[in-house]
């Protein structure tokens, strides 16, 4: 009998044999030693399953993982149900542990299976779902951490090589080195903080306290640590002054400190964690994210040699009272005096100390002093112009910095959109730079930028849209052989799915000019791409289906992170227009018969 690991381990290595011999040079003198009678009747066979292990052995690289599945027992449990990702050392990898290592591995099966296990995490998990984790836990019960480095993927030190070879239990990756458990120490929770180089501020302040050497120690600890971004969105002063007052900054990092190792999982079932300075902080979940107190927990589970570390992005405060309205912080701050002087003489203080909530995008001192000069003084004369620019900045609803960037717009109290993108890792709205985000308010959220902005003129129709774009104009030609131009360029709010020229291409040929010449068809097939009203792609992606201007609905999955509007994929979302959004579509869609 075979215990669950090693059933795992087992499929998993199989898995990568065998597609590696899928790829390898030796597969190629195979159809000439075959009879032209034998592939006929291959046609008519039912193709034979492919485990890992069948992949694994047929591939070619994989001799000695092979060997070691068989002789650990695993090969069996290998090429089992799973499914199974198996990370499949080459025999490239073997030769490089020291002479022996293998030798000696075989004669010790308990350590062997250690490894071998140490090589297979439970289920498929494709290329594009590991770059996005840290770690896995593997069946041998320890994680193996995961990192993207230069565009490379590493499982510890050993750098992937192939990627999502498919076998009928799971996946191989091919890694370049042998993955040993429990290598080297992690590291205490001070060695990792200072290694990682976002943290130099709470490094610091742990050594000015006499801290870090605490945190060095035996432990355990759970430590909630605020990033450098964290510590920059205190007022202005704030850190500086507590470096002097030491104190006052323990009680500030001891209130970060729980006793004990806390992992993720355990936090999510907890309304509050008393802490190494006496306090209790609060903990809640809502829509999905985690908080302590207001900072939002955004990394989770670092693990040390002596606890764990969840990274937040703001700094906790023991016995805090309310933070005060956005109004409030500006005021407090001390680098927003133009912003708070424009607000109050547009009348908006008040409104931005209300009930909200807001989100602010907020210029610097420093970014109203790039305005051109005169600019600041003329507008304070002009008090709708200045109005206009100040709500320009404001969207209604508190919108944290991990939504931000997944918008392409926002619609600001002044009816206009900002645009919104990310560049080299880097928040732009219009063109003013985003330096600080998450500033959290009773009221809303404050995000810094460093330049103003300025609303601009008319975005343009959906219609004026499609058109400049030159990638509609057999869409463009219907509308306009339809008459539906002038509907789709009015103050109404629509959502289009709009197919490019690829897409019309795809049709039967000569059906794009027959639709031209029967106006009623094609005016149906058309309604049947718009929806009334502006519906985003994160709300597109909650609704099963929508009725369009036809009366018909259309249909709307979401498929290994992909959405379909019936059977057309969509390509591009949320490009805004004045009267309503686009979302591109690969296919024609069709309404159906009758």
């Amino acid at each position: 009998m075979f215990n669950k690991k090693s059933v795992f381990a087992v499929s998993l290595f199989v898995v990568l044999a065998l597609v590696l011999a899928a790829c390898a040079p030796t597969a190629t003198p195979e159809p000439t030693a075959v009879p032209t009678e034998e592939p006929m009747q291959e046609v008519t066979e039912e193709p034979q399953p492919q485990t890992i292990v069948d992949i694994a052995v047929a591939d070619g690289r994989f001799t000695t993982l092979v060997a070691a599945l068989e002789a650990a027992g695993l090969a069996e449990t290998l090429a089992g149900e799973g499914p199974f990702t198996v990370f499949a050392p080459t025999d490239d990898a073997f030769a490089k542990l020291p002479e022996g290592t293998v030798e000696a591995l075989l004669e010790d099966i308990p350590a062997l299976t250690d490894i071998l296990l140490y090589h297979v995490v439970s289920g498929e998990v494709l290329a594009e779902t590991v770059v996005t984790l840290d770690e896995a836990e593997t069946l041998q019960g320890e994680s193996v951490s995961i990192r993207v480095e230069d565009g490379m993927v590493y499982l510890n030190d050993a750098q992937v090589v192939i990627t999502d070879i498919i076998a009928d239990n799971g996946v191989i990756h091919v890694i370049d080195s042998v993955l040993l458990p429990g290598e080297e120490e992690l590291g205490s929770i001070v060695d990792i903080a200072v290694a990682d180089g976002r943290f130099t501020t709470l490094v610091a302040a742990l050594e000015a306290a006499g801290l870090a050497e605490t945190l060095a120690g035996e432990g355990p600890f759970t430590v909630f640590a605020p990033t450098d971004d964290a510590f920059a969105k205190l007022p202005e002063g704030t850190v500086e002054a507590l470096l002097e007052d030491i104190p006052a900054l323990t009680d500030i990092l001891l209130y970060h400190v729980v006793s004990g190792e806390v992992l993720a999982e355990t936090v999510v079932t907890l309304d509050e964690a008393e802490t190494l300075q006496g306090e209790s902080v609060s903990i809640r979940v809502e829509d999905g994210m985690v908080y302590l107190n207001d900072a939002q927990v955004v990394i989770t589970d670092i693990i040390a040699d002596n606890g764990v570390i969840h990274v937040i992005d703001s700094v906790l405060l023991p016995g805090e009272e309310e933070l005060g309205s956005i109004v409030d912080i500006a005021v407090a701050d001390g680098r927003f005096t133009t912003l708070v002087a424009a607000l109050e003489a547009a009348g908006l203080a008040e409104t931005l100390a209300g009930e909200g909530p807001f989100t602010v995008f907020a210029p610097t001192d420093d970014a109203f002093a790039k305005l051109p000069e005169g600019t600041v003084e003329a507008l304070l004369e002009d008090i709708p112009a200045l109005t206009d620019i100040l709500l320009y900045h404001v969207v209604s609803g508190e919108v944290l910095a991990e939504q931000v960037v997944e918008l392409n717009s926002a619609k600001a109290l002044n009816e206009k959109f900002v645009e919104i993108s990310v560049m080299d890792g880097m928040v732009y709205i219009n063109d003013a730079q985003v330096i600080i985000t998450d500033i959290i308010a009773d009221n809303g959220v404050i995000h810094v930028i460093d330049s103003v902005i300025l609303p601009s003129e008319s975005i343009g129709s959906i219609a004026e849209i499609a058109v400049a774009d030159g990638r509609f104009t057999t869409l463009v030609a219907a509308l306009e052989a339809a008459d539906l131009v002038e509907t789709l360029s009015n103050d109404g709010l629509f959502t289009v799915f709009a197919p490019t020229d690829d897409a019309f291409a795809k049709l039967p040929e000569g059906t794009v000019a027959a639709l031209l010449e029967d106006i009623p068809a094609l005016t149906d097939i058309l309604l049947y791409h718009v929806v009334s009203g502006k519906v985003m792609a994160e709300e597109v992606i909650t609704i099963e289906e929508a009725e369009t201007l036809l009366g018909e609905n259309i249909q709307i999955r979401v498929e290994d992170g992909n959405v379909f509007i019936n059977d057309s994929q969509v390509i591009i979302t949320d490009i805004v227009a004045d009267n309503g959004v686009i979302h591109v579509i690969d296919t024609v869609l069709l309404p159906p018969e009758g």
